[in-house]
């Protein structure tokens, strides 16, 4: 036991030794940090509040939708101005106020986001609807609301958009890593997103910051709406570099669409695995050439290369 408690003294000597490096993941913060898990709890109780004759709180013993929610939104807006007063300390536009005018500005702030909730309740009733009109496989709204992960992924980017346009630092960002972490889709919360949303199986799509994206889209797994070059870093804040998604266009799997200027125009179709970097007009259907298919039963009688079938209306190769 006295080697052990040695070998642990050596090493905590070591790290304390390493901690004076003066790196930021050496920094010891003199005031909190958000709590992720308070921050998922925040949103269980909106999704509650968004659905409220769906995910109930069984502890909650109520009789009334309408005391459910007042106990839902007292919980919300306690832990919301909290967690906001919180965050509020890492913006360099709050770094000169004192605790009381922090605590006031989150307040303000967590109740200008719940005027916001009767919007994303419009706009998330929508996304059911094109989940389910969508997609043959759905037997009824109900198992688009409890089980789908794409419409977790727009409820929750939808809930953190309005805190990000709001102004409100990391919580939104928090809350949509939490999501990617759950459904593999990655939306960021600046992206803006129309009604009539539906994600199609939806793993390892990502959805970039300044992506506009307009009503009935349509996208399947593995898409990406992402900038066409990184390389510039934080000089390239604020600016728009991720595309714009017009009305009614569905993406395919494994399409990828790059850059802020590149607008994909109303009503348009693009393929799978399809990489655009500029602007497909209105109506057009996308497609990468469909590759050479060869079929082997007996290697002692290759077969030829025969190239799959085509259908004539459907190229437009960009």
């Amino acid at each position: 036991m006295h080697k052990l408690e040695t070998e642990i003294g050596s090493v905590v000597d070591r790290l304390l030794t390493d901690y004076q490096g003066g790196r930021t993941i050496d920094e010891v913060k003199t005031f909190d940090l958000p709590d992720n898990d308070v921050i998922e709890d925040v949103l269980r109780s909106l999704q509650r509040i968004i659905f409220p004759g769906y995910f109930r709180n069984r502890t909650f013993k109520v009789y009334t939708v309408r005391n459910q929610i007042s106990m839902l939104l007292e919980d919300v807006i306690y832990r919301l101005i909290k967690q906001i007063a919180i965050v509020l300390r890492f913006s360099e536009g709050c770094a000169h106020l004192d605790d009381a005018a922090i605590t006031e500005k989150a307040e303000a702030l967590t109740f200008a986001f719940l005027d916001k909730i009767p919007k994303i309740r419009e706009y998330i009733d929508t996304d059911v609807q094109a989940a389910f009109d969508g997609d043959p496989a759905a037997t009824s709204k109900t198992e688009v609301i409890y089980s789908y992960p794409g419409l977790y992924a727009i409820l929750v980017n939808r809930i953190a958009h309005e805190l990000f346009v709001l102004g409100v630092p990391m919580i939104p960002r928090i809350m949509t890593e939490h999501a990617h972490s759950r459904t593999g889709i990655d939306i960021h919360p600046g992206a803006t997103i129309g009604k009539y949303f539906f994600i199609d199986h939806g793993t390892g799509i990502v959805i970039g910051e300044t992506t506009t994206i307009g009503d009935n889209v349509k996208i399947y797994q593995g898409v990406t709406l992402g900038a066409l070059s990184t390389r510039g870093g934080q000089a390239l804040r604020n600016k728009k570099r991720h595309p714009t998604i017009e009305d009614n266009v569905t993406i395919y799997s494994g399409a990828s669409i790059l850059g802020g200027e590149t607008v994909i125009g109303r009503d348009a179709v693009i393929g799978g695995n399809a990489f655009i970097t500029r602007s497909v007009p209105a109506g057009a259907r996308v497609s990468i050439q469909n590759p050479e298919l060869r079929v082997n039963f007996d290697p002692k009688h290759p077969s030829s290369p025969k190239p799959l079938a085509q259908d004539d209306a459907w190229f437009y190769i960009i």
